[in-house]
């Protein structure tokens, strides 16, 4: 007989344990089963070798506040992913209270942001954005100098042997945070699976097809023996990264008409030489190439990982037709459907920079790599540096009525008009913000019973609803109240 369960998670990664943790909170007697096609949960996207690890609040990374020419700077788009980041911030806590999640150090460290440009007209975009974000309540603490013995202080390796007379300048915020996603995930997870959730490592989802009664038949087979199998659900959460696009094509669901992805990998210098790491504290942004992708953004890392520091420069672009590292290579070519095919070549003929760029990437041997990073970090040497390989980034491709077709960047949700399906589209600021983006699925995917979630919600996320930056007394005091339980005050 077919087994029936309430809720389906596929994908072993932070989004799928994100909802799976809200979901059991809210309902602790639905059944809930979770498919990874992997051994082990946290092996793509949310491997914190996979990632950078930026806490995204939108403190640092420029692409989130864009120079349009002739218009003053906009802070909006800044100032809502740091709201969304405030409540993962509220809803880790509460679980770290609980004792759901680990010490937070484990997972969770306090790491200065900063920003650094070279060049009069990016000096003077910074210092416009200082002066915007200053007068958010969450950028409160923002600091800003053109002074390279302040700099110097903030990050050393950014000032050691700089070239006399160039303009520079930077931000600083000190209650920048490093993630480690992977931990974070497995710690979810074990939590649910103490708690009864069943997950199935190892078990690869093949199809899915809706039933008449409004439940999902989900085909799936043991990796390991092949031995096929199906359930029945009557909701579906996809969170799978890039193969979450070939998944939802596969529903049916008139909602994925339209969409692809465009993969893009990547590859970090990274040293754990003791000499070098003791010296930087801080994840130190700046600005895209020219073409490049928001998520090619080059930034300079504090990493930690299992309680060893480590530093990160990147990231450089690669090409793999790929969505997932353990994908594919016919993923690019399978996604084709007449309804998304016009959409993407649209994207191609409008981002020739894009190619340029990523031709450009592949290019780079070592030293190239290692060159870019002297931008940053004038002393660099070849042979503290070694190369790792990130993960795949699928960028969303879709519909656009006046352009055909448009690359997105950032996630998007994918769901049915009814709420029994939804999907996770897109990368980053991605994890940074699982917390939202779940919220947001449970909204439109369970309308009658989101109303009586939204108090335990609440006992959870305390500031739901609100938004913080218009309350600079909330703002500090919530900020504050999460740094405490975080262990982000030292």
């Amino acid at each position: 007989m077919t087994e029936n369960v309430d809720v389906v998670l596929i994908g072993g990664g932070i989004m799928s344990a994100t909802l799976g943790t809200l979901l059991h909170e809210l309902q602790p007697e639905w059944k809930i089963v979770a498919f990874e096609r992997l051994s082990d949960v946290a092996q793509e996207s949310s491997n914190p070798w996979n990632n950078a690890g930026t806490g995204h609040a939108a403190l640092c990374e420029l692409n989130y506040m864009p120079q349009v020419p002739g218009q003053p700077l906009d802070p909006a788009k800044a100032v809502g992913i740091n709201e969304q980041f405030q409540q993962s911030r509220q809803f880790w806590s509460s679980l770290v209270e609980k004792g759901v999640l680990d010490e937070p150090k484990t997972f969770i460290n306090a790491t200065p942001h900063m920003t650094f440009v070279r060049g009069e007209k990016d000096v003077a975009y910074l210092k416009e954005r200082y002066e915007v974000l200053k007068e958010q309540p969450l950028f409160a603490g923002i600091e800003y100098s053109e002074d390279s013995r302040v700099i110097n202080q903030w990050a050393p390796l950014l000032m050691q042997k700089r070239r006399k007379g160039e303009p520079f300048a930077a931000t600083r915020v000190p209650a920048g945070t490093d993630v480690d996603f992977g931990a974070l995930t497995h710690q979810l997870f074990d939590h649910l699976t103490a708690s009864g959730v069943d997950l199935r490592l190892n078990h690869e989802v093949k199809s899915l097809k809706k039933q008449k009664d409004g439940s999902w038949k989900i085909g799936y087979r043991n990796t390991l023996g092949h031995t096929p199998n199906e359930i029945k659900a009557r909701f579906v959460f996809v969170g799978a990264g890039g193969w979450a696009l070939k998944l939802l094509q596969r529903s049916g669901i008139p909602e994925i008409k339209g969409y692809g992805v465009f993969p893009i990998g990547g590859q970090f210098l990274k040293t754990t030489n003791p000499a070098i790491v003791s010296q930087h504290k801080a994840k130190v942004y700046s600005q895209a190439s020219v073409g490049a992708p928001p998520m090619s953004v080059p930034h300079l890392d504090t990493r930690v990982v299992d309680g060893e520091s480590s530093l990160l420069f990147g990231p450089f672009a690669t090409f793999s037709p790929k969505f997932l590292k353990q994908g594919s290579l016919l993923d690019i070519v399978t996604q084709v459907r007449t309804h998304n095919l016009w959409p993407m070549l649209r994207v191609a003929f409008a981002n020739p920079d894009l190619i340029t760029y990523l031709v450009g990437e592949l290019l780079k041997n070592h030293r190239k790599k290692v060159e870019s990073l002297r931008t940053f970090m004038p002393t660099a040497k070849d042979e503290d540096w070694t190369l790792i390989d990130a993960g795949q980034r699928a960028q969303v491709m879709k519909k656009d009525p006046e352009k055909g077709g448009i690359l997105q960047f950032g996630t998007e949700v994918v769901s049915s008009a009814d709420g029994s399906i939804a999907g996770l589209l897109g990368a980053s600021p991605g994890a940074s913000t699982a917390v939202p983006i779940m919220l947001d699925v449970l909204k439109k995917c369970f309308p009658e019973q989101y109303p009586g979630w939204e108090e335990p919600l609440r006992a959870l996320i305390p500031t739901l609803g609100q938004k913080l930056n218009a309350d600079a007394d909330a703002a500090a005091k919530y900020t504050a109240a999460t740094a405490e339980v975080l262990g982000l005050n030292a």
